[in-house]
């Protein structure tokens, strides 16, 4: 069975009223190459005539946004001419390639009536020779995405991107990145075979999960070597995954703010092509 080095309990850190907790980067871990960041927003419920979420319009280049809507919504908008509501249990996939600008807001009725949110957003990196590809965007509802479920359907994914157990994501993605949400049944279990050259990012987004023997528990993001390529995962009690796996890029990784490269002379040029207006612009 493929050995845990280390559990990784999520920081808090919350954006003004909005609760958020960020496992990567941490302290004591940098990235899971190439999941480079995580921050779960809530669960919170917001009440009515409220000011939704903070993140209004921002650039990136050279990563890719993943958010995971599990409850509320997000208004998306973007330079590319992008534009939509995206509700419960929904999808987003970005990928900024060689940039724009986006925002990522609640829409109007969930300012105006308030309700329960939880999000996450994951960056994934992109390697060298897709870092300045053409920025692209796809959003789908819950019922748009593939699901997999066991015979008892007392564990069900929702495959989001790559394959799981013969299920096909929902996303065409530029890289080999596979990913998925997984909702288990309190005892239920599960084997996986993940191949042993990819790292795997395992979050317990609630609940707690039994992983070859070890117990991850609820906003504690698993660090696994790379021995074996099975994972044995119980659930100790009704529990949510997000689970992800893919080959690393072994590259140099440069952060800059929004903005995820090769070197700080590639920082300092998308920031200077953001001013100059070549990431688009923006009309509220």
């Amino acid at each position: 069975m493929r050995n845990i080095k280390k559990l990784h309990k999520a920081e808090y850190r919350p954006m003004g009223d909005l609760e958020t907790w960020s496992p990567l980067p941490s302290r004591n871990l940098q990235m899971i190459d190439p999941f480079i960041f995580l921050n779960h927003h809530g669960p919170q419920k917001y009440p009515p005539n409220n000011n939704g979420l903070p993140f209004g319009p921002h650039p990136h280049r050279g990563m890719e946004t993943v958010t995971f809507i599990l409850d509320g919504d997000i208004a998306h908008k973007d330079s590319s001419g992008h534009k939509n509501v995206i509700e419960s249990g929904g999808v987003q996939w970005m990928t900024a390639g060689s940039g724009l600008i986006h925002a990522e807001v609640s829409s109007q009725k969930f300012k105006e009536e308030g309700g329960p949110l939880e999000i996450l957003q994951l960056w994934v990196n992109l390697p060298k020779r897709l870092k300045m590809m053409q920025p692209t965007y796809h959003g789908l509802q819950k019922e748009q995405i593939s699901t997999w479920k066991n015979e008892e359907e007392t564990i069900r994914a929702q495959v989001v991107s790559g394959n799981f157990k013969g299920i096909r994501g929902a996303f065409d993605t530029p890289t080999s990145v596979n990913l998925s949400t997984v909702h288990f049944e309190k005892d239920s279990e599960i084997q996986l075979e993940i191949p042993k050259s990819d790292n795997i990012f395992f979050y317990v987004i609630d609940g707690e999960l039994e992983v070859n023997e070890i117990n991850v528990p609820r906003l504690h993001l698993a660090e696994f070597s790379k021995n074996s390529e099975i994972l044995n995962i119980k659930a100790t009690e009704k529990s949510i995954l997000l689970l992800g796996h893919a080959e690393p890029f072994d590259e140099k990784v440069v952060f800059g703010g929004p903005f995820v490269m090769n070197s700080e002379d590639e920082i300092h040029q998308a920031y200077e092509d953001y001013k100059s207006g070549k990431m688009g612009g923006w009309e509220d």
